[in-house]
Order: C-alpha cells, then sequence, then structure tokens
C-alpha cells in the first residue's frame, strides 16, 4: 500500500525502533508505538513463523481491538487472521489464512474459506503471503478506483507466471503438501 498514491504506511510495534523477525535475520524499523497510533485509517496485520508467540502479546491483541473499533479496513495476511481472531474480530465472519492452518480458523467462530482474498464487512483476510498482492490491490480498487489498482499492478509489474502448477494443495504433487509444512514449521 505505500506504493499507492495518497497512502502513508507507518511500522507499529510496541515500541520504535528495531523489530526482528523469528530467525534473528531480517530487521525492519518500527517508527511508531500501538499508543502512537490509536485510530489508524487501516491496518494490515502480518503473519508467519512468529504468529505463535504474537498470539500471547496480550498488548498486540488489546490494540488490534481497539484499533478496529475506528479503522475503515482491518485486515491480515496468512496467520495474522489468527491474530484478528484473538482479537475477536473473527467470530462470525467469512476468513482466511494459510492453508495448511485455514480450517484452524473455526476455534476463533470463523467461517473458514478457501480463498486467496476474502472480504467480510470491513475485514479483508488474504490467504498465504503471496495472495498479500491480490489483497492490497483489491482494496486499492476499493479505496480508489480500478484504474489506480490497475497502475499500481502494472507498476509493481505484478503478472504471476509461477514455473509450477503447485500453488495451492488442490494443484501440488501427490505428497508435497507435506514437505512444504515441513518447510514452514
Amino acid at each position: 500500500m505505500a506504493f499507492a498514491p495518497g497512502c502513508t504506511v507507518t511500522f507499529v510495534a510496541a515500541r520504535p525502533g528495531p523489530v526482528v523477525d523469528d530467525r534473528g535475520s531480517l530487521g525492519l524499523t518500527a517508527t511508531a508505538s500501538f499508543r502512537d497510533v490509536p485510530r489508524p485509517e487501516m491496518i494490515v496485520v502480518p503473519g508467519g513463523p512468529g504468529t505463535t508467540e504474537a498470539l500471547n502479546d496480550a498488548d498486540l491483541i488489546a490494540w488490534i481491538a481497539e484499533t478496529h473499533e475506528h479503522t475503515a479496513w482491518t485486515t491480515s495476511v496468512c496467520s495474522g487472521a489468527f491474530l484478528l481472531g484473538a482479537a475477536g474480530l473473527l467470530t462470525g465472519r467469512r476468513a482466511t489464512t494459510h492453508w495448511g492452518w485455514l480450517e484452524q480458523l473455526a476455534v476463533f467462530g470463523a467461517e473458514p474459506v478457501s480463498e486467496r482474498v476474502v472480504v467480510d464487512g470491513k475485514i479483508v483476510t488474504a490467504a498465504g503471503v503471496s495472495s498479500g498482492i491480490d489483497m492490497a490491490l483489491t482494496l486499492l480498487a476499493r479505496l480508489g478506483d480500478v484504474t489506480t489498482a490497475q497502475a499500481v499492478q502494472l507498476a509493481i509489474e505484478y503478472a504471476p507466471e509461477p514455473p509450477f502448477d503447485a500453488g495451492s494443495p488442490a494443484t501440488a504433487p501427490e505428497g508435497l503438501a507435506a514437505r512444504a509444512l515441513q518447510l514452514i514449521g
């Protein structure tokens, strides 16, 4: 969304400063704390291997729940949907996440949907990490117009042509799903 006309992105964490991924190999700098951003127009909650630890972060879960009251859009990518669920936002809603954990969304009262992007009211969930681009383009079209979303798609040269048809358990070769889950934990 940072590339989108009129959008400003703020990376928020418990406190401003470096935030290192779960493997200690990638660092990003949070420019604001949860307290600094009480009423964002939109939140994008990422997922990934650190989600289990994040589910135990009461301050993060509270911030998601509190800011949702004021957002135009509350979104997640991949297992970030579980953080929305922990914040009580998915009860009775259609939602998606990575295929390996999709059915577990029901624990939070959600209706698991096997789609790349699911819009249910002002909550938008994206399946795996690559579907985050699909979600961003979907939101751009809703926030502005289809032409703007298409211009951004062209600007980032998003024209997927994967070399294999293995991006879904439905199309992947036999036995590949188990191997994929081993890779991501």
